[in-house]
C-alpha cells in the first residue's frame, strides 16, 4: 500500500528542495518527519510539510490509514522543471541571462507491515 503526491513546477530550484527531503526520507514514521519539517528553517521545509501532509491523507482516503503514526516516507524526490530564462542589463549594451528554475517535488508514503 502505497499513496503519493506530487506538487510541479514550484518556484524553487530543486537543489534547494533535495537539502529538505535528505532530512526526512527513510525516516521511521512520518509523524516524525512532519515534525521535523515544522521547525526546519527554509522556505522549502513549508512546501514539503504540505506535499507530506497530503500524501498522509492520500493514504487515508484511499486506504483508510488514519494514523500517521502507521506509515513512513518511503520515496521523496525533486525533478527539474522548466526552467525560466530572463536577462539582466549589464555594462557597454551587453545582457545577461539569469536561469530561474522549477521543481517537480514528489512524496511516497507506505504503510509498515
Amino acid at each position: 500500500m502505497e499513496a503519493k503526491a506530487t506538487l510541479k513546477y514550484i518556484r524553487i530550484a530543486p537543489r534547494k528542495v533535495r537539502l529538505v527531503l535528505d532530512a526526512i526520507r527513510e525516516t521511521a514514521d512520518a509523524e516524525i518527519a512532519l515534525s521535523k519539517l515544522k521547525f526546519e528553517n527554509r522556505h522549502a521545509a513549508r512546501l514539503v510539510y504540505k506535499l507530506l501532509a497530503s500524501a498522509v491523507a492520500n493514504a487515508g482516503t484511499k486506504f483508510g490509514v488514519n494514523d500517521p503514526g502507521r506509515l513512513f516516507v518511503k520515496e521523496a524526490y525533486a525533478n527539474e522543471g522548466p526552467t525560466l530564462r530572463r536577462f539582466q542589463p549589464r555594462a557597454q549594451g551587453r545582457a545577461t541571462r539569469i536561469n530561474k528554475r522549477t521543481s517537480h517535488v514528489t512524496v511516497v508514503v507506505a504503510e509498515r507491515e
